[in-house]
């Protein structure tokens, strides 16, 4: 699932046309939390995958999924409407109202150390999940 997750994360980053430093290093921290090594993030990026049917995560790891593409649409500082439809895009594949998106994201925070309330979250999100 995490490859899944880290595909996913590379192609949001580079809809914009290029990937960031930060959202690079965003990329990698999870890849790293995961056991997934620098080289096998490099050989991804290099040949991203098509997207994973979603269906089977569960409902905690939808919210996760969502979660980090939220995080990682706001690393480098500037939100493009290219990431913002992707995001959406992914949130209706994870089960949601596209419209979680704008809910979620103005409570997401673009540095991974700053957390916010993530149950809060949660249940903000559940109110879109269909």
């Amino acid at each position: 699932m995490i490859k899944d997750q880290l595909n996913i994360l590379i192609q949001l980053a580079s809809s914009d046309g290029m990937i960031a430093e930060k959202e690079l290093r965003l990329i990698r921290t999870i890849a790293e939390a995961n056991d997934i090594s620098n080289e096998e993030v490099d050989e991804m990026v290099k040949n991203p995958q098509p997207i994973a049917n979603l269906e089977y995560l569960s409902e905690d790891q939808k919210f996760e999924f969502l979660y980090n593409v939220i995080q990682l649409m706001k690393a480098d500082g500037q939100v493009f409407k290219s990431e913002i439809v992707f995001c959406e895009d992914m949130a209706e594949r994870l089960g949601y109202n596209r419209k979680v998106v704008a809910e979620l994201s103005s409570k997401i925070y673009s540095d991974p150390t700053i957390t916010a309330d993530r149950n809060l979250l949660k249940e903000k999100a559940q109110k879109y999940f269909r």
